[in-house]
């Protein structure tokens, strides 16, 4: 059996009673290591799950795949997520190779960032097409995930930004010469999201056009989420840039159309509290 485990957002003891009782009767289990990060380490699992875990990064889980299946036909291998195995990412590849060779599989849901930012008070069912913000670089600056969010905020809905996590990267020079170094991890901020996010305002605004979103829009940025340090804080795009939320992992949403008891939710969380004045027209009842 293949059992897909979502470890949830905390620590070692958000997984479920269910996917502990696999996870320890499993022969091999590994642990996804690239989609997002727990707020303890790999040691801290191993402790808690009295198992030790095999590290699966992005290469393994791409490419050597094969090698998580090994002999699952005949023994209980676990593959860990953090979050729920089919929230932020998925997973598909590995479940369809399993089908292929025979193997069954079971799936152990766990909650994900995608439910979880109900925390700030939002409305779940009041959300549109989620988004992931890419860092930029030098040669490379893409706004295709700020034509979603416009998309989402003219239909009044809000969106849930994921930011990006480089881990196990290569620079450009050790990829082609084929060397295995690898960059320090980095891992977005809300700060970093937000200016990204300003900048293509005035991209926009210089090419004659009048964005949906402006500095003055209502976002939430989320650090942590689900960890006993977790840290929210709304404002206007612009003070998300400014705000500091600390560690990753980082999440922001950009509003839509609130509902008056969204609004009273987010000024729990208000960077100050005049950035909802002007908003107050924008509810709907």
């Amino acid at each position: 059996m293949l059992y897909l485990v979502g470890l949830g957002l905390g620590d070692a003891k958000d997984i479920t009673v269910k996917g502990l009782e696999a996870v320890r009767r499993c022969r091999r289990v590994y642990l996804e290591a690239y989609t997002s990060v727990l707020t303890v380490g790999k040691e801290a699992l191993e402790e808690f799950y009295g198992k030790e875990l095999i590290l699966a990064d992005r290469e393994t889980v791409e490419q050597e795949a094969d090698s998580i299946l090994k002999e699952a036909d005949v023994c209980d291998v676990a593959f860990l997520v953090v979050g729920d195995p089919f929230g932020a990412t998925t997973h598909s590849d590995l479940v369809l190779r399993a089908v292929k060779l025979g193997i069954p599989y079971t799936v152990i849901h766990n909650a994900s960032i995608m439910n979880a930012v109900g925390c700030c008070g939002l409305q779940l069912y009041n959300f549109g097409e989620t988004v992931s913000i890419v860092f930029w670089t030098d040669t490379w600056k893409p706004e295709s995930f700020f034509d979603k969010i416009e998309k989402n905020r003219h239909n009044g809905m809000h969106t849930l930004c994921l930011l990006d996590i480089k881990a196990k990267e290569q620079s450009l020079e050790n990829l082609m010469k084929g060397r295995k170094i690898y960059e320090p991890p980095r891992y977005m901020s809300v700060n970093q999201a937000a200016e990204q996010l300003l900048a293509i305002i005035q991209n926009r605004r210089l090419q004659g056009a009048e964005p949906e979103i402006t500095e003055n829009t209502v976002c939430v940025g989320l650090a942590r989420v689900g960890a006993p340090d977790q840290q929210i804080a709304s404002g206007t795009l612009s003070q998300m840039s400014t705000v500091e939320l600390g560690g990753p992992l980082h999440s922001l949403i950009i509003t839509g159309t609130m509902h008056p008891l969204e609004l009273e939710m987010l000024q729990l969380f208000s960077v100050d509290s005049s950035s909802f004045e002007s908003n107050a027209s924008q509810t709907t009842t």
